[in-house]
């Protein structure tokens, strides 16, 4: 065999390699693949590895089944009673069906935004600013239901609806950032008077425990006050019953007896008293005296 047919040969098998493999296929995923066999749909490749037949098969779209955001210009809608507004929304939707999504409707996206804008036009038009503004969550509501059903058909499912920005025109702007205003002042000048009103409370429970404290102070002084007195005249009654019971323990002798009762008599004498009564017993006085003279004595010779 000559060289000639030999490279024709490789070269011919090595076409049919290099074409198999740009003919096979991965879809990755969350990825859908929409194929067309002579220009008609063919069938759809899901997530995987894939052959495609070469100049036959066609891959006509790559379609994402990942969840999708859009978000839409703001558009002029009037309310009901004729107030002008700009409102965008924003759109999440995923595909569902691939070959609807490639041949129910042309440019997918902008066919979305007509139908949004349509939608909040005749939503808006029935209802008023003050009900537009604070009615957030039923016109989504509304909006992402009708979505849902029209964009069925294109393979297209609506999850959600968000209207991004209600703009009023500017001077109801202007009337209510005033407003706001005005509120938020209201409930600083609340918030105000409210912590005035919780110092002076404070202030007054204040005063009120330290005055409690001060006569709890005032009547710990003076109980302490009677517990000193009265232990200082349990303690001389003590001293005195002590006084007495060591002295009768003592058996002190009559000289003894008579000299302290001559000190008593003293002591008497030399008062304020302006009367002194004199013992009738003369001879025991006497005798007093004398034992009280032996003992002056005996203090003068020592």
């Amino acid at each position: 065999m000559s060289a000639i047919p030999i490279i024709i040969i490789s070269i011919i098998v090595l076409f049919i390699i290099i074409l198999i493999v740009r003919n096979i296929k991965i879809v990755p995923q969350a990825h859908a693949f929409v194929i067309e066999r002579l220009g008609a749909y063919h069938t759809t490749w899901e997530t995987g590895l894939h052959l495609k037949t070469p100049f036959v098969d066609k891959i006509s779209k790559r379609v994402s089944l990942k969840e999708q955001v859009v978000d839409f210009p703001p558009q002029p809608v009037i309310t009901r009673d004729n107030v002008t507004m700009q409102i965008d929304t924003v759109v999440y939707f995923e595909i569902t069906d691939p070959k609807l999504y490639t041949y129910g409707v042309e440019r997918p996206l902008s066919a979305i935004e007509n139908l949004t804008a349509t939608t909040l036009r005749n939503i808006i038009g029935d209802l008023e600013l003050d009900n537009t503004l604070t009615s957030r969550d039923t016109i989504n509501d509304k909006i992402r239901i009708i979505l849902d059903e029209a964009t069925d058909a294109w393979g297209i499912r609506v999850i959600r609806v968000e209207l991004k920005n209600i703009l009023p025109p500017r001077e109801i702007q202007d009337a209510m950032e005033k407003q706001m205003k005005a509120e938020r002042e209201r409930r600083a000048r609340i918030l105000d008077a409210e912590g005035e009103k919780r110092s002076q409370i404070l202030v007054a429970e204040g005063l009120k425990e330290s005055a409690i404290l001060k006569a709890d102070a005032v009547k710990e002084q003076k109980i302490r006050e009677a517990q000193g007195e009265a232990e200082a005249i349990l303690t001389v009654q003590k001293a005195n019953a002590d006084a007495l019971r060591m002295l009768n323990e003592a058996a002190p002798s009559d000289r003894v007896i008579q000299l302290r009762s001559l000190e008593a008599f003293a002591k008497a004498a030399d008062g304020k008293a302006t009367k002194i009564i004199i013992p009738s017993d003369l001879q025991g006085f006497a005798g007093s005296v004398a034992a009280v003279k032996e003992i002056w004595k005996d203090d003068s010779k020592a």
